[in-house]
């Protein structure tokens, strides 16, 4: 029944606007009805959650041999709404449309912003590992920390004798370090480090925070964080932390269990003043990080706790004071409602121009979390997210030649996510928790045990082939919407398997120059021209391997094609003449066979 009706969501001319909007607001609808072939159309309208509302749509028009019909509405309350239509066939029959049983197309409408971090907009995050980035300061571990002085060695990854990894091997990394390399990262073109977590904490990760009001002595305690924060400034970068909300150690001032904190912990006594922050069960257990005991889960419904993070003299009114420009907040699945609302509230709070992200792997516009439908981009809550559907789909890309796949991941974030969203999008292509980018993008597959993880290396000819695919995904990494993010070391050529592998130290001094020199290249052109900042986003061509967009805001206007063929391929399309790339007229546009090409 296709050509009963034409409709495209991803059309302005059947759906105005294309993506999500504010409310108040109105919406177009239209779809195209085959004359002839059908009596009319109904709209089937809800709210998410609730039940849907049929009404009949207006004849407006005749189209080329189609009957255009239109509803036009008006949408006062921000939230997650459902639409689909009914065509009445002149055979008495009825054809949804979408035709798949149950479904339903998506819009996403969002209150107001009261405020908007303009300052990462067309910005270059670079994340840090603190541990494995540069030693800077005095030595000063925690008794039980074992020091590696084999910079650049394979990280513990073996239980104990306890059948525990403990993550207890440090190299010595720190935010005197980070200071030291300041001019690197200035050089390279970053605006902004996103640092792993600081806080207090027995391992080298961090994520079993141990105590929120203090950096960790071994990355150089509040003192060189508060330097940290007054030198990035210096060098154009703001700082922004991981925070960990859901969880923290064993070993922590609030649980206590070592009694290594002059507190009186929830482990240890039902009368601590924590004991309500967790969740124990009558045998002595509780509930801990997806069964992590290790980790045992907060109680985020708990006052005490909410208002200890959240209040006015709280861990984000103080560390904001210190200089935090923000927040990548981790497993923010994790966190109901009822927790990030006066959370994110907090952040704002204490500084309008905040930058707060949200650690979510899938589509954040329509995320199921725990049986709940999250809210994360109708007002109040988080500016944007980690952008992982684009992660895999240029992996796809890139890998496979599945230009449709990307075409249609764009289109479906573009459609979903709020503006102000899409332009601050954490676009990753590796980070602590994925292996290697590089890795990732070779042909190899990659072993299953730690063993043998540990001894992986690249071919030197599958090495080179990754290293073709790393510009193409670097290059639609600074220039598709949202604000590129490298993993330390990803613009060095660092290879590794998962965790912790993909957490070995900086290679100072065996850098992969070239590759360093493509990502200064990309953050120059990024500076250049604002259209990377604020510029709509427009699909040219996406097949056969070939991926090619324009970015356009009115003050400039730029073709990224990349192609992914072993053939030079063509553009069709006028308005583009000068390579900036090679910085030569294009008289044609040719786009080299395994190469990108940026035109103006």
């Amino acid at each position: 029944m296709s050509n009963l009706y034409i409709f495209d969501e991803n059309d302005e001319l059947f759906r105005d606007p294309g993506g999500a909007f504010e409310t108040p607001g109105s919406l177009d609808l239209s779809i195209k009805l085959l004359r002839g072939a059908a009596t009319g159309a109904r709209l089937r309208f809800s709210l998410d959650g609730r039940e849907a509302v049929e009404t009949p749509m207006l004849f407006d028009r005749v189209s080329g041999g189609y009957d255009v019909y239109r509803s036009k509405l008006t949408i006062d309350e921000p939230g997650l709404y459902w639409y689909s239509f009914l065509v009445d066939a002149v055979d008495g029959s009825v054809v949804a449309v979408p035709e798949q049983q149950g479904s339903a197309f998506q819009i996403t409408t969002s209150a107001p912003l009261e405020s908007d971090p303009e300052w990462i907009k067309g910005g270059f995050i670079y994340h840090i590992f603190v541990d494995r980035f540069c030693r800077g300061g005095e030595l000063r571990l925690r008794p039980g920390a074992v020091f590696r002085s084999d910079w650049g060695g394979c990280p513990q990854y073996a239980p104990d004798e306890e059948g525990i990894v403990r993550n207890n091997d440090f190299f010595g990394g720190d935010l005197y370090g980070i200071i030291e390399k300041l001019p690197y990262l200035e050089d390279l073109g970053v605006t902004c480090l996103y640092l792993s977590p600081v806080f207090s904490a027995a391992s080298n990760h961090k994520y079993d925070t141990g105590d929120f009001m203090q950096i960790d002595p071994a990355f150089g305690g509040d003192e060189a964080f508060r330097l940290l924060c007054k030198e990035a400034g210096v060098h154009g970068m703001k700082v922004i932390l991981d925070g960990v909300f859901n969880h923290v150690g064993i070993d922590s001032r609030y649980f206590n269990i070592y009694g290594n904190y002059d507190s009186v912990g929830a482990f240890q006594n039902p009368q601590s003043p924590y004991h309500d922050w967790f969740t124990f069960r009558d045998d002595g257990t509780y509930d801990a990080w997806w069964g992590i005991k290790l980790l045992p889960a907060l109680n985020k419904s708990n006052m005490g706790y909410k208002d200890f993070i959240c209040g006015k003299d709280g861990v984000i009114a103080y560390w904001t004071k210190a200089g935090v420009a923000g927040w990548r907040l981790d497993v923010v699945d994790e966190l109901p409602d009822t927790f990030l609302y006066p959370l994110c509230e907090a952040i704002k709070r204490e500084n309008s121009d905040a930058l707060i992200i949200g650690e979510v792997w899938e589509d954040a516009s329509n995320k199921i979390s725990y049986d709940v439908r999250r809210r994360y981009f109708l007002g109040g809550q988080l500016d944007s997210v980690t952008n992982y559907p684009l992660k895999e789909a240029l992996i796809s890309f890139l890998k496979y030649s599945k230009a449709e796949q990307l075409a249609a991941t764009m289109d479906t974030l573009y459609r979903n996510y709020p503006k102000h969203a899409r332009q601050t999008l954490m676009n990753i292509l590796g980070t602590h928790d994925t292996a290697r980018i590089l890795t990732t993008l070779s042909d190899t597959e990659m072993p299953h045990s730690k063993y043998e993880m540990e001894h992986f290396r690249l071919s030197e000819d599958e090495r080179a082939k990754a290293r073709r695919r790393l510009i193409l995904a670097a290059t639609l990494q600074f220039t598709l919407p949202g604000v590129p993010c490298v993993y330390y070391g990803d613009e060095a050529g660092m290879e590794g398997c998962a965790d912790p592998f993909n957490r070995r130290c900086y290679p100072w001094g065996g850098e992969d120059i070239g590759l360093v020199e493509w990502y200064k290249r990309l953050s120059s052109i990024r500076k250049r021209y604002s259209c990377f900042t604020d510029g709509k986003y427009y699909l040219v061509e996406a097949r056969a391997g070939l991926f090619a967009f324009i970015r356009d805001n009115g003050a400039n206007r730029v073709l990224i094609a990349v192609n992914n063929t072993d053939t030079d391929r063509t553009l069709s399309i006028d308005g583009f003449t000068y390579d900036i790339l090679n910085d030569m007229p294009a008289d044609a546009l040719i786009v080299r066979a395994g190469s990108p090409g940026i035109y103006i």
